[in-house]
């Protein structure tokens, strides 16, 4: 069987492109349509259908750019109810693409209308499971992403609907088959989602912690809900332009491809409540910046952060970005609903400093210069801020120091010192540069960046804490 995953590490995102006899399919495509048109174009096929298998979260789907460029027809599974043209699917309905079979299994919980398509090859034979968020690679979807749409859809009641789909759609299938998932690890519709992005279906059962074949459903609901983080404030904005539509992306890209000069860009940002993004690398950002600027870098896992730090879709933005990427931060922030980009800084921060612009810098330390610090005066461990995941600094951590996770730096602010001079690190020291860029712009400019993280201060006598295994399992 044709099937490509085609798939987006900086997003752990994996659309699907199937073709037979010159008709094409797509699912759950990313925002930016012209890969797949162009994936077609090269087996000279007609893309005859773009499957949904739900309304996203995480991202903004390039469904209906697709509908109007290839004249396909968007599928849903049942219950979903687009504010567009779609087919929205019976429970069992066969598609057809070429000599292949499409067949819907709607398997709701991670979504009402989340749907599993069933591909079989030309032979009649079943070849794999296109599962969406229903089923990951060592994981299920979360179920608590539908309720901050719709009320009454409570994480319980979605686990429940997910343990049913499970135990009487999936489950069922032969072991065979090959699991095609909407995303991989580092993915927030997850909570421990595998680094493999296919598997069999087989395999599946034998290692996912969610298809223990004893499992109860009330077992599947407590391990399902347990060590859940809260979700992105972004989410429930994104889904509701997955349902209602959205401006195209050529309409976005054209708004936001605006060179401007320094004194433009300082005047837009002075008469506008316009955050200014600054996505150059740390080591650029720290040398010297706009003061006031945020800093969330291209080179890590760039739309997700301003996601879950930006929270506001239609919040303007106005972009510092190196020379020649410009295009590219537009394009990544589209996938994620921010369409609001009014410009960027022409000659990127270069110009800025030849205009004779104020400008801003993080001063920035090694692991060693901190270990130097520290050997001459211990109490320091106290002052160190570590700003990864709650799980990262369980697992170890600086002695003394204080956990302030990037994810709602912001309710963490009143923990750092108003005066004292304070270390802030992450695992590899993107994350700090981010958290530095957030404190400076709320006015919080008495803090030092450990360059390379964790990392590098495993490398040096600082002490830090042991792993300690968790007693109980999630």
């Amino acid at each position: 069987m044709k099937i490509e995953q085609i798939y987006t590490g900086c997003m752990a995102h994996a659309a699907y492109y199937l073709e037979s006899k010159g008709e094409a399919a797509i699912f759950d495509p990313l925002r930016e349509v012209q890969p797949y048109l162009d994936r077609a174009a090269k087996d000279n096929a007609t893309i005859k259908y773009v499957f949904e298998t739900h309304f996203h979260a995480d991202f903004v789907s390039g469904h209906l750019d697709l509908q109007k460029k290839s004249g396909a027809d968007i599928v849903f599974g049942p219950t979903a109810k687009p504010g567009y043209d779609a087919i929205v699917a019976e429970d069992g309905q066969v598609f057809e693409v070429g000599d292949y079979k499409v067949k819907v299994l709607h398997t709701p919980g991670h979504t009402m209308e989340s749907t599993t398509y069933l591909l079989i090859d030309e032979n009649g034979k079943e070849h794999g499971i296109i599962t969406g968020d229903t089923l990951f690679i060592g994981d299920v979807g979360r179920p608590d992403l539908a309720q901050h749409v719709v009320s009454e859809l409570t994480e319980e009641k979605l686990a429940a609907h997910l343990y049913d789909s499970l135990r009487n759609k999936i489950m069922p299938l032969p072991d065979h088959l090959i699991v095609y998932p909407n995303h991989g690890a580092g993915s927030a519709c997850g909570k421990m989602m595998s680094k493999e992005t296919t598997d069999t279906l087989g395999h599946q059962k034998e290692t996912n912690y969610a298809l223990r074949a004893d499992m109860t459903k009330e077992e599947f609901i407590k391990e399902l809900l347990t060590g859940l983080m809260p979700p992105p404030g972004y989410f429930p904005q994104n889904v509701l332009m997955n349902i209602k539509g959205y401006d195209s992306f050529d309409e976005v890209r054209e708004k936001a491809e605006k060179p401007l000069s320094p004194e433009a860009f300082e005047a837009a940002a002075n008469e506008t409540e316009a955050i200014v993004l600054d996505v150059r690398t740390e080591k650029e950002y720290v040398r010297g910046h706009i003061p006031r600027s945020i800093f969330i870098g291209l080179n890590g896992n760039f739309a997700p952060w301003v996601g879950a730090l930006i929270v506001d879709t239609k919040q303007p933005i106005l972009l510092v970005a190196e020379e020649g990427k410009e295009e590219e931060a537009i394009t990544r922030l589209a996938r994620v609903g921010f369409d609001n980009v009014l410009g960027y800084l022409n000659g990127g921060f270069e110009a800025w400093k030849k205009a004779a612009k104020e400008y801003d810098t993080i001063t920035s330390i090694s692991a060693k210069q901190l270990e130097t610090a520290i050997h001459e005066d211990a109490s320091l461990k106290n002052k160190v801020f570590d700003v990864r995941k709650q799980s990262e600094y369980t697992s170890e951590h600086i002695v003394d120091a204080t956990n302030t996770p990037l994810d709602n730096i912001n309710d963490h602010l009143a923990k750092y010192p108003s005066d004292d001079t304070f270390y802030v690190h992450c695992a590899g020291g993107y994350r700090s540069v981010i958290a530095a860029s957030i404190l400076k712009s709320r006015g919080i400019h008495n803090l030092i960046d450990v360059g390379g993280g964790f990392k590098a201060i495993k490398e040096t006598d600082i002490p830090v804490t042991d792993y300690v295994c968790p007693t109980t399992m999630l």
